[in-house]
């Protein structure tokens, strides 16, 4: 076993348990692996003072980092994915009965760069015509990436919590809350699993939110290092779903996994850089369109590939 080791900071998921409980090692180097909960935190400790050698982090605010020169790189290990259709919910008092009915109204977001509020700003401007500009947006939090400036339509609320935000009549509507159960509230799209699948359908994209970066400093220093994380990450990946497919009382979660392949045909984990190269262009450039970047970047400049 090589004497390197890297501080690794990733949540708990199917094909990471394996690389945590030593299941699977590697005679190159090895993990010190580094719970932090909530996962979002993960982000904001490497963005902000590079903690970690390896790291979780949403895909907006990698793109986001790396416009500002923040010093890691990602491999296309893509740890998270969702459809986007269930992120909004509505107060009922509010009347919003279509996607348009959003002008002129209040949403409330964790952040402006938040990964599930891109991804479901584009549906609603792609799928459904609202005009994003004619939206005020309500951070119930900051950015990560403290040097991004955000657009003149967003403001800050003094309530960190979208539901307060949103029950008070602070805003009409909140993206990326979570599982709300209250009777005040409602989702917009009321079919979001048959509108998911028709999307998908529609675009082949099974959108990313969460992948692994790599601090530059170990990649310029161990230059094989891109290739070693990227095969033992894909060896527990591998192995996850081979036993998902033959377990017979899978998890909640993994029964999602399950649905999920149903939907998409497929690797509901795929790290395979050329098959997702057209989700993750379709999203650099909504993150151009939302003013998260000033200018496309394509995704071999944001990838380290093996």
């Amino acid at each position: 076993m090589s004497n390197l080791t890297l501080d690794t900071a990733v949540g708990n998921y199917g094909y990471t348990d394996t690389l945590k409980d030593n299941t699977i090692t590697s005679e190159h180097f090895s993990f010190n692996h580094i719970e932090v909960s909530p996962v979002p935190m993960i982000f904001r400790r490497m963005v902000r003072g590079l903690e970690f050698d390896v790291a979780e982090m949403a895909l907006s605010t990698y793109i986001c980092a790396r416009y500002h020169e923040k010093q890691f790189t990602a491999l296309p290990i893509f740890l998270t994915r969702s459809f986007y259709h269930d992120a909004i919910v509505c107060r009922k008092s509010a009347n919003i009965s279509e996607p348009t009915d959003l002008s002129g109204r209040k949403v409330g977001v964790r952040s402006y760069t938040l990964t599930p509020g891109v991804w479901t700003r584009a549906l609603l401007q792609t799928e459904y015509g609202l005009d994003l500009d004619s939206v005020t947006w309500v951070l119930s939090g900051d950015e990560h990436v403290e040097e991004y400036t955000a657009p003149d339509n967003v403001i800050s609320s003094n309530k960190n919590d979208l539901l307060e935000m949103l029950t008070s009549g602070e805003v009409d509507a909140v993206i990326g809350a979570g599982p709300i159960s209250s009777d005040e509230v409602s989702p917009l799209f009321s079919n979001s699993h048959e509108l998911d699948s028709k999307w998908f359908a529609k675009t082949n994209i099974y959108p990313v939110s969460h992948l692994l970066v790599v601090k530059d400093q170990i990649l310029q220093e161990n230059p094989h290092l891109k290739n070693e994380i990227f095969n033992i990450f894909t060896s527990a990946k591998d192995l996850y779903l081979k036993e998902l497919r033959s377990t017979q009382n899978p998890s909640a979660r993994d029964k999602t996994q399950l649905n999920l392949s149903k939907i998409i045909d497929g690797d509901p984990v795929s790290y395979d850089f050329e098959k997702e190269r057209n989700g993750l262009d379709t999203f650099i450039k909504f993150n151009v369109d939302q003013n998260i970047i000033p200018e496309y970047i394509s995704p071999e400049n944001l990838f380290a590939t093996p």
